[in-house]
């Protein structure tokens, strides 16, 4: 699968193979002393290290379930009348196709995929930049897309990426990707990251977003056995990044069903903070004495697109 694919994650060989994930991570955990692929958090992909990165038919398969709920509930931050940047990404796509039926929005971003599903939307302005086709992720990069973007402002700015870690952000494999998504981090007054629980804890070559210039993370509820993640979304919520968190209908450790698209309210967090309605949570510097469970929540934290330009 993963020869063909690119990548996997944990939970579809669970389910392809029909045993359970810790069955399935012994067996890779076996497969990687043999050479034949490399763990990656929550799935496996070929061997390449840091500056391989998996092509959109790879990325298509990978962790499908989770990217359709992300997608539900980051549609749900859009409103009528916006407009907003949308990169490239298999998760991002998803998100496009809920974006057709809102009314009056303006969506610029550089990704053929997402402009193609935009592109029979009523009532829905896309705008491309331009520059070089890059065609493993049908995206525009260089210097002309980066060009396109100056001068641009506009609401939010939906990103995803190949690896998110508290330390150093949002971060892809591909050096002319990340300047492009760098680009379109400037043009907007908030950051949004979409990114599946197989990305948290990994850390790829070229960085995009810094972590304090992320506001808020749409993100799946990790597994249950998944302490790495788990405590990356506690050290993203301690850096005041607001985190919502998709159900994917499944219940994988006996829990609740939930729907897609709905957030989840019970994700264990070591060492967990406050919650904020709708399956949110913000961490802070918080300390005893504080409003809930001793913790002191943190003020929301406005976004610093001028401190990255700076940077």
């Amino acid at each position: 699968m993963v020869r063909a694919n690119g990548a996997v994650s944990l939970r579809e060989l669970a389910r392809v193979v029909q045993t359970s994930e810790v069955t399935v991570r012994r067996d890779v955990r076996a497969l990687e002393a043999e050479g034949l692929l490399d763990r990656r958090h929550g799935g496996a992909v070929l061997p390449g290290g840091f500056t391989r990165e998996s092509g959109f038919p790879q990325k298509s398969h990978l962790a499908t379930a989770e990217k359709t709920a992300i997608a539900d509930v980051a549609a749900t931050l859009v409103e009528e009348g916006e407009a907003i940047v949308v990169g490239a990404g298999t998760t991002t796509q998803e998100l496009a196709r809920r974006l057709a039926r809102v009314p009056g929005l303006t969506v610029v971003t550089n990704s053929l995929l997402v402009a193609q599903a935009l592109a029979h939307a009523n009532r829905v302005e896309v705008v491309m930049t331009g520059g070089t086709l890059r065609g493993s992720n049908y995206a525009l990069v260089g210097s002309g897309a980066e060009q396109s973007l100056q001068g641009l402002r506009v609401s939010r700015a939906f990103l995803s990426g190949s690896g998110l870690t508290a330390e150093r952000g949002l971060s892809t494999s591909n050096m002319l990707s990340a300047s492009v998504d760098r680009a379109l981090v400037q043009a907007a007054a908030e950051v949004v990251v979409l990114a599946d629980h197989t990305k948290l804890g990994t850390d790829t070559m070229f960085q995009t977003v810094p972590t304090d210039v992320i506001t808020r993370l749409v993100t799946d509820e990790p597994p249950a056995h998944d302490e790495r993640a788990a405590t990356e979304l506690q050290a993203l919520a301690d850096q005041g990044v607001q985190i919502a968190v998709a159900g994917t209908g499944a219940a994988p450790h006996g829990g609740e069903q939930l729907p897609p698209g709905r957030p989840r309210r019970d994700l264990p967090l070591p060492g967990q903070r406050g919650r904020l309605p709708g399956g949110q949570f913000r961490g802070g510097p918080g300390g005893p004495g504080g409003p809930l469970g001793g913790e002191v929540l943190a003020p929301e934290r406005p976004v610093r697109v001028a401190d990255m330009r700076r940077r």
